[in-house]
């Protein structure tokens, strides 16, 4: 039997989702452990993608196999033996062909900034305190634009292994409340270190230390921009991953 397991995690004390050689331990490390100790058996998981360091998610999904049934209350012992920053939701019997990352239609992010010093989301949002230095509007314009295209080489990591750089986008939206924004992006794939570099150019556009007219040109030519920033990982947020046979819940 397959199961796909709904989870979210904060990603402030983990090397990212995928298990990879380093001192800080992953989460997919944490679930395989837990998994494999209750269900006494080395139990591996398939994600859904990958998270950077310190990237945070409202929402992921995972699968594993296993003979047979889970054992009685697996939801809360599961919970129970996994550290406070990782939380099951629901755990979902699927057909042995489902998998978790290839027949995801959708996935969304959210990258949060707050612009007034707030100790207590030193880690989950990104302080950015140059408010009244930045042009909402233009960093409206400068999402609002990625919307005319399919190819994202200028946003992409340059040690990536993607076979290509298109992704289809369905969102990318900024919202602005007082002192926090909120950078809104959903699409059927994204490229490694995507959002990030485009909330930086967002905010490079806002603040005129690059043009829309460049980004524009960026994204025709498909080459890099002469100024990128990539803006740091706790702001960033995975969410709102729809597959055609489970239902989802509201964001």
């Amino acid at each position: 039997m397959r199961y796909f397991v709904e989870l979210a995690y904060r990603g402030t004390n983990y090397q990212g989702w995928q298990k990879q050689p380093g001192e800080r331990p992953t989460v997919q490390d944490n679930i395989e452990l837990s998994l494999s100790t209750l269900l006494n058996q080395s139990t591996a998981v398939m994600g859904c993608g990958r998270t950077d360091t310190g990237v945070h998610a409202l929402q992921y999904f995972m699968h594993f196999d296993f003979e047979g049934e889970l054992p009685k209350n697996f939801l809360y012992r599961l919970n129970k033996h996994l550290p406070k920053d990782i939380s099951i939701f629901r755990i979902i019997p699927v057909d042995k062909e489902r998998h978790v990352r290839f027949d995801a239609s959708h996935r969304a992010y959210e990258y949060r900034i707050i612009t007034s010093k707030d100790p207590f989301k030193i880690d989950t949002a990104h302080y950015y305190p140059f408010k009244q230095f930045t042009d909402q509007d233009k960093m409206q314009e400068a999402a609002k634009l990625l919307l005319n295209y399919e190819e994202f080489y200028p946003f992409c990591k340059s040690n990536n292994d993607s076979y290509t750089m298109r992704c289809e986008l369905f969102h990318s939206e900024w919202e602005f409340k007082d002192n926090e924004w909120t950078f809104n992006i959903a699409a059927n794939r994204f490229l490694r270190g995507m959002i990030r570099l485009i909330v930086g150019m967002c905010l490079n556009v806002g603040q005129d230390k690059i043009s829309l007219e460049e980004v524009k040109q960026a994204l025709d030519e498909q080459r890099l921009l002469s100024k990128s920033l990539s803006v740091d990982a706790s702001g960033l947020y995975l969410k709102d991953i729809r597959y055609p046979f489970i239902q989802q819940k509201d964001f």
